[in-house]
């Protein structure tokens, strides 16, 4: 046990523990008159056998005998003085050995530890507690969001309504505090009215309570909401969330953009100022096999590759970097330079479409955005999908088990040019992947990954693109608490700006060494009104500039250890 100053005035102010101390001390007085009466009858009994001992002496043997230590240095020789040594045994075995310790641990010791485990996980924070984010369900979005907010040194608390579940989430590290999310005193205590944002990723119902409920206790403070059906959008807004995220639907956008057939054109992912940064994918272009060097972007069309990513290897590339099938380009520039680059590349994309249908496995949230969105193309696709209950139009409805190749065939996989996995179990999606790898080598590949840990075993088992739920969901979160309007890049590559780090001031973009030691590439920096797109790498770094940079999540976790420590 651990005790420190606050600890000790926390379990002693509690009316419980006072009354335990109680409680504990009548047993020890109780104790305490058993050992005098005995040390008193212990002189008598030895002064009528004719031996004199002093009062310390028969407070010895009393506690002694009463302990079961019996040394055997002072003994009677009477029957009378045996029968009394066997009472005050017995008492002790009782008294001492047994009813001490138990009352002692459950007056004292117990509630101590109670004491100790509620202190981890309290109820209330600091009156002084301000700027902080209060999460109310703790899932696979919210804990991609807390490595983030633990990374930028975002103060954050999780509502659990059990206390023992809030005892193991605090053992991992997690900052929680014991509450109802549906209780508006919980609110109260946790500072709602001070707080920077609160998120709710329960269900529908339960988000549109805790709204209801956060607005009683402030009006101002924003509300980041997540809504699996579409039609829990606008009751949301209604009930007061600041913003409503549909991540099946975003999930399901992002997948169809980068499929061979999907946006013909660079999905823009980010806006700093006149800074657009955008995704495209080198599949079907006359881009794939050339460096960046023979490609000639930057000076046909003023865009630049700020990174390659190609089945979660992300590169910070260079001169000689090689263009494979699989690229996704990240370009930086402006507009106009890359409305000039897609006027003459997305043509590549459209003229690669095929009538052979995209295949989609499963026809859950997901899968259903991805059929949507290359319906409204025009696109040619088909579900397979497991239950003939989710048929919502047959001529575009495979029924039956993708991992059977009688199923497969009728989905015609021999001609299909892409498959989108799109199942809530990343075991399936990960064995799903391997199956139809193993059956076209050269067909592209798209999974879905629900945790951010299935990602690489996804890429090792043959998929061309991953996107994680959870990243996807947590980036949307932060970027929004950061008030930036901003998608997450492939496989958790983001986005991230931030005032010049005092280590960085007067050093160049070659001498800083963010590149080598953290993985990030500065794509602008931002000198007062001013923005410098694809900056000269030899411009010193200047005070109060703001840099732009794009790295996966552990570069951008290297960059704030590095240089903000």
């Amino acid at each position: 046990m651990k005790f420190s100053p606050s600890m000790i005035s926390y379990f002693f102010q509690r009316e419980s523990t006072k009354r335990n101390i109680r409680q504990l001390l009548k047993f020890v007085l109780v104790l305490t008159g058993m050992v005098i009466v005995f040390s008193v009858i212990f002189h008598f009994l030895m002064a009528l056998e004719g031996q004199d001992h002093t009062w310390i002496t028969g407070f010895y043997w009393t506690l002694t005998v009463m302990s079961t230590l019996g040394f055997g240095d002072i003994t009677f020789h009477t029957d009378l003085g045996r029968l009394f040594s066997i009472l005050v045994l017995l008492s002790g075995m009782i008294f001492l050995l047994t009813l001490l310790p138990f009352t002692f641990i459950k007056f004292f010791y117990a509630p101590w530890i109670e004491a100790e485990s509620r202190k981890r996980t309290p109820r209330e924070l600091p009156p002084e507690t301000r700027g902080h984010v209060i999460i109310t369900n703790y899932d696979t979005v919210t804990m991609a969001l807390i490595e983030k907010l633990a990374a930028h040194k975002i103060e954050y608390v999780v509502i659990v309504s059990d206390f023992k579940a809030a005892l193991e989430l605090y053992d991992t590290g997690v900052r929680v505090a014991v509450g109802d999310v549906d209780d508006p005193e919980t609110y109260r205590r946790l500072r709602a009215d001070r707080a920077a944002l609160v998120v709710a990723t329960n269900r529908d119902e339960i988000n549109t309570n805790i709204t209801f409920t956060v607005r009683e206790r402030s009006e101002e403070v924003p509300i980041i909401t997540t809504a699996d059906s579409p039609y829990s959008e606008d009751i949301l807004e209604m009930a007061g969330s600041t913003k409503v995220l549909q991540i099946y639907d975003m999930l399901g956008r992002s997948l169809a953009s980068w499929t061979i057939g999907g946006d013909c054109k660079a999905n823009i992912i980010g806006r700093f100022d006149d800074l657009i940064i955008a995704e495209f994918p080198a599949m079907g272009t006359p881009l794939v096999g050339k460096t960046l060097v023979e490609s000639k972007l930057r000076e046909e069309f003023g865009v630049n590759v700020v990174g390659i990513w190609e089945r979660g290897r992300f590169e910070i590339p260079h001169a000689e970097s090689r263009i494979e099938r699989n690229s996704v380009l990240l370009l930086a520039g402006s507009e106009k330079s890359l409305a000039a680059y897609e006027e003459v590349y997305a043509f590549y994309h459209i003229c690669s479409l095929t009538a052979d249908p995209v295949l989609i496995v499963g026809s859950g949230r997901v899968g259903d955005t991805i059929a949507q969105r290359l319906k409204e193309r025009e696109s040619p696709y088909l579900v397979i999908e497991k239950n003939p209950k989710r048929l919502q139009d047959e001529k575009h409805y495979v029924i039956g088990d993708a991992a059977d190749i009688r199923t497969l065939q009728r989905a015609w996989i021999e001609k299909a040019p892409a498959a989108l996995i799109t199942t809530h179990d990343d075991a399936t999606n990960i064995y799903l992947t391997k199956y139809l790898r193993g059956l076209r080598p050269d067909m592209q590949i798209l999974s879905r990954a629900n945790l951010d840990r299935n990602v690489s075993t996804l890429h090792r088992a043959g998929a061309d693109f991953v996107m994680s739920y959870a990243s996807l969901g947590a980036n949307a979160i932060f970027n929004f608490l950061k008030d930036e309007d901003t998608w997450m890049l492939a496989e958790g590559l983001n986005i991230f700006h931030l005032k010049a780090p005092n280590a960085l001031l007067g050093k160049n973009l070659i001498d800083s060494g963010i590149r080598e030691l953290t993985g990030c590439s500065v794509v602008a920096i931002k000198n007062d009104d001013l923005l410098s797109i694809n900056p000269d790498p030899l411009m010193p770094i200047q005070a109060n500039a703001e840099l732009v940079l794009i790295g996966n999540d552990e570069g951008e976790r290297k960059f704030l250890k590095v240089f903000e420590s």
